[in-house]
């Protein structure tokens, strides 16, 4: 299984990135998929997160700012980020709980990460 994130750039404050992550290899089921970031010199933090059956959970910094969904067909999970700010500077990953068959608990995995930087 392998996650590619992609997306990232460098943006001026108030503007908009959007970032894709793709999972392929074998795969049962994917649930939850989502994001996290990590801040420089500081801890990873969860941003958003999307169940198989479309449950939604946002992090209190970005909530009415970013959107996530997910292409069940394609194994894509998006993450639209509008009106961004300088704190949202931050490496950005992606992960997945993948449950290659129904007899085995799901696993996590995790994207190579992709720098998004907001300049003031």
């Amino acid at each position: 299984v392998q996650l590619q994130a992609s997306g990232g750039g460098l943006v001026q404050a108030g503007g908009s990135l959007r970032l894709s992550c793709v999972v392929s290899g074998t795969i049962g089921s994917i649930n939850p998929i989502g994001w996290y970031r990590q801040p420089p010199g500081k801890q990873r933090e969860s941003v958003a997160d999307i169940t198989s059956g479309g449950t939604i959970n946002y992090a209190d910094s970005v909530k009415g700012r970013f959107t996530i969904s997910r292409d069940n067909a394609k194994n894509t999970v998006y993450l639209q980020m509008n009106s961004l700010k300088p704190e949202d500077t931050a490496v950005y990953y992606c992960y997945a709980d993948i449950r290659v068959v129904v007899t085995i608990p799901p696993q996590r995995y995790w994207g190579q990460g992709t720098q998004v930087t907001v300049s003031s």
